[in-house]
């Protein structure tokens, strides 16, 4: 290790875990962040906690924040997890499943365990090619929120820490997410990705999240691990 340290936000999906990957990769001492926020698909917590054990992360920690009360979202709220859409529909509208702020939210957090752990990398899974329509998942918001945090920040504004922003998946396909990742050594059959998952953490097989996941694996040749609840793998 070379004494680097960064925060990874890690959800238990195949972004974040191949994140994870990419910074131990690079010799990154991991503190991993996963937010317990109020979601319907709590199963990501546990897979999160895997990927971190996985990973032998420095420190996982588990934050709680109830984002049900604000609502505005089918993860948070009575709001159907829409179903069977085609890629074009997630590609041209900002679907339900949109959790009002949530990057804005974890990288606020991130940023502040970071600033206290004097680690200069904060590092997110977001993607902006094969997503789901997510406002807070495009480089123009990355970049933004890099310019936030070192305005924000005390160890920024006195010069000791220049804080980076790193989303180094942004610009890929999902193929080539999980092709990177299996390239690191990353085990999948670990990760979570269904929005709408069965009482026994089964995948629902046909959610945006679903359906890019199976696309993925299918676009890069790789046996998708998942077991889906309709009983395909």
């Amino acid at each position: 290790m070379s004494g680097k340290k960064a925060v990874v936000l890690t959800s238990g999906g195949i972004d974040s875990t191949t994140a994870m990957a990419i910074a131990r990769a690079e010799g990154y001492e991991i503190y991993s962040l996963t937010f317990n926020y109020g979601q319907r698909h709590t199963r990501e917590l546990e897979a999160a906690r895997k990927v971190a054990d996985f990973f032998r992360v420095k420190k996982h920690l588990v934050i709680d924040i109830d984002l049900r009360t604000i609502g505005g979202s089918a993860l948070t709220d009575r709001i159907d997890v829409p179903k069977g859409r085609s890629i074009d529909d997630m590609a041209h509208e900002i679907p339900v499943t949109y959790v009002p702020a949530r990057n804005t939210i974890f990288l606020s957090y991130a940023l502040a365990w970071a600033e206290v752990l004097q680690a200069a990398d904060i590092l997110i899974g977001v993607n902006a090619v094969d997503y789901s329509g997510y406002p807070d998942c495009r480089p123009e918001f990355i970049a933004a929120f890099e310019r936030l945090a070192n305005l924000a920040t005390k160890a920024a504004v006195e010069g000791k820490l220049r804080m980076h922003i790193r989303a180094p998946l942004i610009s890929m396909k999902k193929a080539e997410i999980i092709r990177k990742g299996i390239e690191l050594g990353v085990d999948y059959g670990l990760t979570h990705s269904c929005y709408d998952p069965s009482p026994e953490g089964k995948a629902c097989g046909r959610c945006d999240s679903c359906i890019l996941r199976r696309r993925g694996f299918e676009d890069a040749g790789v046996p998708d691990p998942t077991v889906y609840h309709d009983g395909s793998l």
